[in-house]
């Protein structure tokens, strides 16, 4: 019990960073396949468009994408404080949930898991940025409106910004052909959407 604490301890005050240690201004995206690139070559990835835009318009923020294809916002809650406490971030963006709801978890665990990722990077003083997702109809109406429910929800019970669906606007032809991922040709659009919700936590 004590070395469980002690552990916890050590993890907390690592994460309680000063506000130098902030100073190349890390934007960390911790997502799924949807942000790692899945199926298109990583500088067609909407994070590596991102880092580009970012770089024109003159802001210092580095991105670091720490996506992983298959990553489910279990998965993430097990790996975030290792991340933060690696890429001391200034912000992060969000984008975990949909492995899980294609998966048919639980949406009361989905929520949990989202909720307990967020209480550590607002431990590691982050701003965040929550991207949400929707599921394809054939999951069945209850199940899928109460997983979109699910990030509005987190959003308001955490203060934090939400871009609601991150594939908004995609018309059949910018997908894959398993219907799921983005083309590369998509990405820029994907890009625009998070840099209009990202750019209030750049100032």
């Amino acid at each position: 019990m004590k070395n469980r604490l002690l552990k916890t301890v050590l993890v907390l005050a690592a994460l309680w960073l000063p506000l130098a240690a902030h100073a190349a201004k890390n934007i960390l995206v911790f997502g799924d396949s949807l942000s790692a690139g899945y199926g298109i070559a990583a500088e067609e990835s909407w994070p590596t468009l991102l880092q580009v835009e970012l770089k024109r318009t003159r802001y210092k923020h580095k991105i670091i994408n720490a996506s992983i294809s298959g990553e489910t916002a279990l998965g993430g809650r097990q790996r975030i404080a290792k991340a933060l406490q690696k890429h001391q971030p200034t912000i992060v963006i969000l984008e975990l949930g949909a492995n899980d709801g294609l998966r048919g978890a639980s949406t009361a665990d989905i929520e949990a898991n989202l909720n307990e990722i967020i209480k550590w990077i607002k431990l590691a003083n982050a701003k965040l940025l929550l991207i949400g997702m929707r599921l394809p109809p054939n999951y069945g109406e209850p199940y899928v409106t109460q997983f979109e429910k699910v990030f509005p929800r987190v959003a308001e019970k955490n203060r934090v910004r939400l871009l609601p669906f991150l594939l908004e606007g995609l018309t059949p032809d910018q997908f894959q052909a398993d219907n799921l991922h983005p083309t590369a040709a998509a990405q820029p659009l994907l890009m625009k959407s998070v840099l209009k919700e990202l750019q209030p936590l750049l100032r």
